[in-house]
This record gives C-alpha cells, sequence and structure tokens, in this order.
C-alpha cells in the first residue's frame, strides 16, 4: 500500500468516525438534510381577513401579523385606499413594514377584468392600474386576480377569458405587480381548478401565477387530485383554511372557514404537492369567520400561525 492510498483511506476512516460520532452515516444525513430542507419550504402569511371583523385599520392589521410571527400580510386594497384617503402617507407604510420585518406579500382586489361588457372591462383595467401604483409605492408585488363580476352567469367563453387575463398580466407586469388568477368556488365560471389552469395555460404570458383556496377548491368541486398535475413553481401564494365535516360544499360558504387542522380537509396531502426544490410558496391563512371576529385579533392570528405549522407538519 503506497503512502497515497494510505492517507486517502485514513481520510475515509476519519470522516466515517466523525458522523457516525453524531449518530449520521452517509443515508440518515441526507435524510436529516431533506427534512430540515421541507421544514423550510413555506412562508407563512396572514390574509387581514382572518381579523377584519375587529375593524383594526391597515396599520394595527400589519403590526398584529408582525407581533404573531408571520413572515407575511395580504391585505385588502379597500383597507389600504381608506388609509390613504385619512392621511396615511405610503411611504410611511412601507416603512413602518419594513421596521417590523414584515412583508406585504399580495394585495385583494375586485376589477371586474374578466366581464364582457368593453365598457366595465375598460374601467377595471384603469382601476386595475390605480391599484397597482399604490401597491407598487408600499413594495406590494401581487395582486389577486378573481373572476369578479362573472359569478351569477355561467357560460362565460374561457378562451376569451384567457385573453383578457393576458391583458392584465401585461398590465401587471409594466407595473411590476403581477395579477394571481384566483379559483372562486362559489362562482359560476372559474369555480374549478381545471378552468383557471386552462385560462392560465391559454393565456400564455410566463409570468402566470394561480391563486389557489383549500375552501374554494373544496366548494367548487374540484378534485384535489389536480393539484398534483400542478407545477408548484406556478403558485406563489396557497390560501390556506379548513372545513367543518358537517357541510356539503353546495351549503358552505365563507363565514363556515375554520383553522387549518380542526376540520377535514385533506391539507397535508395539499401541502405536499406545493414542495418543490428551493421552492418558498407562500400559505396564507384566510378566514371569515365570525366567531373569530369576536374574539381578541393578536390571539386569533398567533393560534392561526401555530394551526397551519401543525397541518404542515402532518
Amino acid at each position: 500500500m503506497n503512502k497515497e492510498h494510505r492517507l486517502s483511506r485514513r481520510k475515509m476512516i476519519r470522516n466515517t468516525a466523525l458522523l457516525s460520532g453524531v449518530g449520521l452515516l452517509p443515508n440518515q444525513a441526507w435524510e436529516k438534510k431533506k427534512q430540515k430542507q421541507n421544514a423550510h419550504q413555506f412562508k407563512y402569511c396572514l390574509n387581514t381577513s382572518t381579523i377584519m371583523g375587529q375593524n383594526l385599520g391597515i396599520v394595527q392589521e400589519i403590526e398584529i401579523a408582525a407581533k404573531a410571527g408571520y413572515d407575511g400580510i395580504e391585505i385588502w386594497i379597500n383597507s389600504l385606499e381608506k388609509y390613504v384617503a385619512t392621511g396615511g402617507k405610503l411611504a410611511d407604510l412601507k416603512k413602518r413594514t419594513n421596521d417590523l420585518g414584515i412583508k406585504i406579500e399580495n394585495a385583494i382586489g375586485f376589477a371586474q377584468w374578466i366581464v364582457d361588457d368593453d365598457n366595465i372591462r375598460a374601467a377595471a383595467l384603469e382601476q386595475a392600474k390605480r391599484e397597482m401604483d399604490l401597491l407598487a409605492q408600499i413594495g406590494c408585488p401581487r395582486i389577486a386576480a378573481p373572476p369578479a363580476g362573472a359569478t351569477e352567469q355561467a357560460g362565460l367563453d374561457l378562451t376569451r377569458a384567457a385573453k383578457r387575463f393576458k391583458a392584465l398580466m401585461d398590465l401587471g407586469t409594466t407595473m411590476s405587480v403581477i395579477p394571481q388568477l384566483e379559483v372562486w368556488g362559489f362562482s359560476k365560471n372559474l369555480s374549478r381548478l381545471s378552468e383557471v389552469l386552462f385560462v392560465a395555460t391559454e393565456c400564455g404570458h410566463p409570468n402566470t401565477k394561480i391563486l389557489p383556496d383549500v375552501y374554494h377548491l373544496f366548494k367548487g368541486g374540484s378534485d384535489l387530485n389536480g393539484l398534483k398535475i400542478l407545477n408548484p413553481k406556478a403558485v406563489d401564494i396557497f390560501h390556506l383554511n379548513d372545513y367543518p365535516s358537517n357541510f356539503k360544499r353546495e351549503d358552505i360558504t365563507d363565514k363556515d372557514r375554520i383553522y387549518p387542522s380542526d376540520g377535514v380537509a385533506p391539507i397535508a396531502d395539499i401541502v405536499h404537492n406545493l414542495i418543490y426544490p428551493n421552492g418558498k410558496t407562500i400559505l396564507s391563512l384566510e378566514l371569515f369567520n365570525r366567531d373569530y371576529w369576536q374574539k381578541d385579533a393578536l390571539s386569533v392570528a398567533t393560534i392561526g400561525l401555530e394551526k397551519m405549522k401543525v397541518a404542515v407538519e402532518k
């Protein structure tokens, strides 16, 4: 055995001993590394609908999200507009979020970009432009794009809807605020994951993102196996919530949403489909539960974050 070979063999023995000494042989070390990576696959976000009934205003909502330990927050456009209308400065709001170490990840708006009426649709794009301008000034990179205005009458041409979403995407790209095509389970259009995926695919924009929601997938009757064919990179944000066992999907409404892990939704399977290498999907707690609105907002936000983490750990 030559000297070089002896040194190489000694190095191998030493490394093996080090691994063994901490209980981590190569396969075990890789498994632990993989578990650690999966534990950090997600960011946690609070949608302010969860504490909307407390009527705190956008500044307090952001402060509560930060104090509860969330990474980010989803705001509502009407709350931001009220802040500005009452003398609030966007620069101050941005500084406050930065000081708190929390990110405004998304905003909920309702511009009617999808409707057949040309005049309403043109006005909706102007509305979206104004809203995106506000969001860009506070560093928010996204805005929800649900099928607002096309919920009551079925039969919307989805190919036309795709072209209309492309127009919204083009606008958002120029404004650096990317629309998130949202599933609305109660709507007569875009109520199912398959419909949203058709519009997103047919749109053909390279930055297209969709915004699914546990409640809306159930309400609209989407088979959750459909998530398995979805590239997780197409989902920046996933609205997390749960529903009780005593509701049929036809009867359940927004106010019946409950904390994740408190109901019967297959959240563990849903979350598993959102894991991808180096990914950072944002899980956002979106509830409209009237009972929670009667409680202390910080307590509700804190419990919600704990429940989300329990769901992920499963």
